[in-house]
């Protein structure tokens, strides 16, 4: 064991009272795992989702949707996503991704938990609050192959659109709907289940 002595004028931090922030939101921390299928059309691939970062301070989470099955050049495709969550920060306009206020209205309206803000989400003064909530929003963003990120167009696959993302903690369940403005088949939608893990993926220290 290695000791070392503190100066008298150095700053001291008493860990038995001060608390560490948690980096979860129900079953979203790193290393949670989510698995299940994506709808196009007739067909349906196998898609996980393992998530590598939690911020909440900032709104933000990112990490790893592979897909099996998609195109022939790449039969198991693996992209870093990373996402905004909504509430203080991200808003449900999403403003960004050709994805205009009507655009929005559709989409998230495919989610019956939104019911209840369909004529509010608009207003000026509304704000979600996500840390009270059994419903987590989120929008999904992919950004690259992984691991090779200088590719970022594959015939058969865009990474041009998003995810609208429903996140119910209740049930451990994810529900979503890809939106490309130019795709001929909007509304190809996710369901993932959570993966029950029998170690702790996160702590809150006290």
């Amino acid at each position: 064991m290695l000791l070392n002595y503190r100066k008298e004028d150095e700053y001291w931090v008493d860990i038995s009272t001060e608390r560490l922030p948690s980096s979860r939101l129900g079953s979203l921390y790193p290393g949670s795992q989510f698995k299940g299928t994506q709808c196009c059309g007739p067909a349906r691939y196998e898609v996980s989702v393992e998530i590598q970062h939690v911020d909440l301070k900032e709104s933000t989470l990112s990490g790893y949707l592979n897909i099996k099955g998609l195109t022939s050049d790449y039969p198991d495709l693996t992209t870093f996503f990373q996402a905004e969550i909504i509430g203080p920060k991200y808003s449900f306009l999403t403003r960004k991704w050709q994805a205009q206020q009507h655009i929005d209205a559709l989409h998230w309206s495919k989610f019956p938990s939104f019911e209840p803000y369909v004529d509010i989400f608009n207003n000026d003064d509304f704000v979600y609050d996500p840390f009270e909530k059994d419903f987590i929003y989120m929008r999904w963003k992919e950004h690259f192959l992984v691991p090779d990120h200088r590719v970022n167009n594959i015939d058969g696959a865009s990474f041009a659109g998003f995810y609208y993302i429903c996140y119910q903690r209740s049930t451990d369940e994810i529900r979503g709907y890809y939106f490309f403005l130019h795709h001929p088949e909007w509304y190809q939608e996710l369901s993932l289940k959570h993966v029950e893990q029998r170690c702790f993926g996160n702590f809150e220290m006290r």
